[in-house]
């Protein structure tokens, strides 16, 4: 019976991650070419502290429900690794390098880079580190601070569920910045004329 409980917490994780993804890659309007930042505890998942229970079976539910909605809109990801490896992200090498970014070496396993950065690591077709990146959108399981993986400037978004399992979820997209004064305008209407 135990099993059955368990099959179905990861069916309900997996359903869960897929409704907060869906959510906010609508609101960011995650595309082709455009990155999802992620990162998880999953012992935060398990309603254990970060960094104390790791599990790749959770993560296993974590990535089949972002594998969902990422194979439907066609987004990049990059999954966070833990502090031990500088919270470096996993991606696919073909992103990295479409978007120019610099690879670093290690492999994440779940005592050095958490468990969700170690399975999509062995999951993704191609994977690599990099160190940083500018994600459009990025979606927190587990309060693991992703703030500085994202671009500027950065729009909190409220998904319809606010947990993953025992873990408290924030996700963000971004927009590009605001400049000018008093007579910017920010959108073009139809038959506007500017003095200039």
């Amino acid at each position: 019976m135990e099993v059955a409980g368990q099959m179905a917490d990861l069916a309900m994780i997996a359903r869960q991650t897929e409704t907060i993804v869906r959510e906010t890659a609508e609101a960011a309007k995650l595309t082709a070419g455009r990155l999802l930042v992620i990162g998880v505890s999953t012992s935060e998942v398990i309603g254990q502290r970060i960094g104390t229970s790791g599990a790749l079976e959770i993560a296993e539910a974590i990535f089949t429900g972002v594998e969902k909605v990422r194979q439907e809109s066609g987004f990049w990801t990059a999954y966070q690794c833990c502090e031990h490896l500088n919270r470096a992200l996993v991606m696919e090498r073909s992103a990295a390098v479409a978007m120019g970014l610099e690879e670093v070496t290690a492999v994440p396993v779940p005592n050095a880079g958490g468990s969700m950065a170690a399975l999509a690591y062995r999951k993704l077709a191609e994977p690599c580190l990099v160190e940083a990146v500018e994600a459009h959108a990025g979606i927190d399981i587990g309060e693991t601070l992703i703030g500085m993986h994202l671009r500027r400037v950065a729009v909190p978004f409220r998904p319809s569920l606010r947990q993953v399992g025992e873990a408290r979820v924030t996700a963000a997209y971004t927009r590009p910045k605001l400049i000018g004064g008093e007579r910017a305008v920010y959108r073009l209407e139809a038959n506007s004329e500017g003095n200039c």
